[in-house]
């Protein structure tokens, strides 16, 4: 049989694997890549690399169960696939398309020179399918998800793996490198279909009512396993359509279209990318590329450590900085305080969030962070501005998420956790937690800190567009 190279990206998984399928259905033998590629690589994000590492490792273990094995190289893409071409014979190389423009260009330049046959894979829908009648692409989420849900659905998913990937040559490779076991996030397939069902099972039900409450598991977390393509967005996407065919009561059918809505967002997010690529260096709001945002280093580092003296965005980022995740209410809460409360740069908080998530993926990352500041597409308006007090009280109203993160405040009355700087210095000494001692005074009084950003949005509108 003729070879084929499977040039694996962020589809580390067997079932529903696209480029995979296209392969064996063209009657080939498959031999199993992936490219260290050093572009990459040199990304400062050490957690989201071990999950990668660890899953390749997993990964390598399927296919060794199924007599095959995982090729790694190092190098460039275009050079280091040629190699392999030439070293196995194999004709062709199969890869479920990317939509990044770095991957869209790295494909260009290889597909120049090589036999690339680029697969849907990554979306449900390709992003150029999801567009107006005129051709033009979407940028407000609500008619995009109107017509994303009208196209044909595209064929169940199969639910297992393929037994044999045929013969492939044995070739010298380089070892797996090394990645941390992080906590909470098993790096496998297996894990993103076992959460998935669990999920679906347990949770689809209440997840409307409960997917903005930090302190419940109301969410599914499978945002590490769809960044990495643990789990197919068609197959999650189908599980949660037959969720809503099947529910019980109006409540549950809220539930499973509620989390099909979150899938559509990310599709959405990734259109965007795709058709507006300038969204990753600046905002898509041509009148928001004007705000006259502060230089202030030392309160940046201190969102970044978790010592803004507001519990709600500390125990947020105090989740991102030990688990590389965060709720995705928090993520917009912790997102919302850098940008409204400190007027510092968007895009400052989304380099970091990209540095520390174990999901960071471009296309979601930067538009949540553009929704949240109010300068992207389809954006709450910029003069909605979150009360993080507020958002504490009604996101974890016992207080449990932020007992579990910052333990310093465990003793905080709950009267008082949430804004701890006003408890009397008698209840202060009483619970073991002394503002500016034990926890940080706030970095800025809320309701200045709303009027100062809402002077340097509006003198950004108000400014010529160039």
């Amino acid at each position: 049989m003729p070879f084929a190279l499977w040039w694996i990206r962020r589809d580390l998984r067997l079932i529903d694997n696209a480029a995979l399928s296209a392969a064996l259905a063209e009657g080939y033998s498959i031999l199993p890549v992936f490219v260290l590629d050093p572009h990459l690589m040199a990304i400062p994000a050490e957690k989201r690399k071990a999950f990668l590492f660890n899953g390749l490792r997993r990964l390598r273990q399927d296919l060794m169960d199924r007599g095959s094995d995982l090729l790694l190289r190092k190098g460039d893409p275009r050079e280091v696939l040629a190699r392999i071409l030439t070293e196995s014979g194999a004709v062709k190389i199969f890869a479920e398309e990317d939509y990044t423009p770095y991957a869209q260009r790295r494909d260009q330049q290889v597909g120049q020179s090589l036999p690339l046959q680029r697969v849907l894979g990554a979306t449900v829908h390709h992003p150029s399918a999801v567009v107006k009648s005129d051709g033009k692409p979407y940028s407000v989420f609500t008619p995009f998800s109107k017509v994303w849900k009208a196209l044909p659905f595209p064929s169940s998913p199969p639910d297992s793996a393929p037994r044999w990937l045929g013969d492939c040559p044995r070739l010298e490779g380089e070892p797996i490198p090394e990645g941390a076991l992080l906590s909470g996030f098993p790096a496998s397939e297996e894990e993103a279909n076992l959460r998935l069902a669990a999920f679906l099972r347990e949770s689809v039900g209440t997840y409307a009512e409960n997917r903005d409450r930090l302190d419940l598991p109301g969410t599914s977390m499978l945002s590490p396993y769809l960044r990495f393509g643990m789990i197919s967005p068609r197959r999650a996407a189908w599980l949660a359509y037959q969720c809503i065919r099947e529910a019980q009561d109006a409540e549950s059918r809220r539930g499973a279209e509620t989390f099909l809505n979150e899938l559509v967002w990310r599709e959405f997010y990734h259109a965007v990318l795709y058709h507006f690529p300038q969204v990753l260096k600046t905002a898509f709001q041509p009148s928001l590329r004007s705000i006259p945002w502060r230089e202030a280093p030392d309160d940046l580092h201190a969102w970044q450590q978790a010592c803004t003296g507001v519990p709600v965005v500390d125990a947020c980022m105090r989740q991102l900085n030990n688990l590389g995740w965060m709720h995705n209410r928090g993520r917009m809460i912790a997102a919302s305080y850098l940008v409204k409360d400190l007027l510092i740069d968007w895009q400052d908080g989304e380099r970091w969030f990209m540095r520390q998530l174990i999901d960071g993926d471009p296309a979601a990352n930067n538009g949540g962070w553009q929704w949240t500041a109010g300068v992207g597409t389809d954006a709450a308006p910029y003069f909605r501005i979150f009360n993080p007090v507020s958002q504490g009280k009604r996101c974890d109203p016992q207080g449990a998420f932020v007992r579990r993160w910052l333990p310093e405040l465990a003793r905080v009355p709950l009267e008082h956790l949430h804004e701890p700087w006003l408890m009397p210095e008698d209840v202060q000494r009483a619970s073991g937690c002394v503002i500016g001692k034990d926890y940080p005074a706030p970095l800025v009084d809320h309701r200045e800190a709303k009027e100062r950003t809402l002077r340097a949005y509006q003198s950004s509108r108000a400014r010529p567009r160039q």
